[in-house]
């Protein structure tokens, strides 16, 4: 199992050729095996697609149902457990939706799927690509 950074998530759901080679190869695992995605991915998402910043050729809603359809990635909601988890990072990045997906895949005890250098370099994050 893994869990989807934000651009993981929308590569993965509309535009794969965009993975690494090894995110497609974990991405074709978590096919087999499931994974999960934050639920601040979907409003990191929205709020890009509302100020124009992100076409994505459908709604955010709609959006959401898809993933939701393939019964692949679980959305998973942001828990109080996970805000704790958030605030407990000894880190210093200081981006919430970031601090919320690293722990949400910490909380899981799987690997952050991400393109993210700075998460990336951050080697408590767990974070592959």
């Amino acid at each position: 199992m893994i869990c989807l950074d934000t651009h993981a998530l929308l590569w993965w759901a509309l535009d794969p050729p965009r993975l690494s080679p090894r995110a497609r190869e974990l991405c074709a695992q978590m096919e087999r095996d499931g994974g999960h995605a934050s639920a601040i991915s979907i409003w990191e998402l929205g709020l890009k697609i509302k100020s124009g910043d992100l076409e994505i050729g459908i709604s955010i809603e709609d959006f959401a149902a898809r993933v939701a359809r393939t019964g692949i990635v679980e959305i998973v909601p942001v828990t109080a457990e996970i805000w704790m988890e958030n605030l407990a990072l000894e880190w210093g990045h200081r981006d919430p939706a970031d601090r919320t997906i690293v722990a949400t895949a910490r909380r899981f005890g799987v690997p952050l799927l991400t393109k993210d250098r700075e998460i990336r370099r951050w080697k408590p994050a767990g974070a592959v690509w």
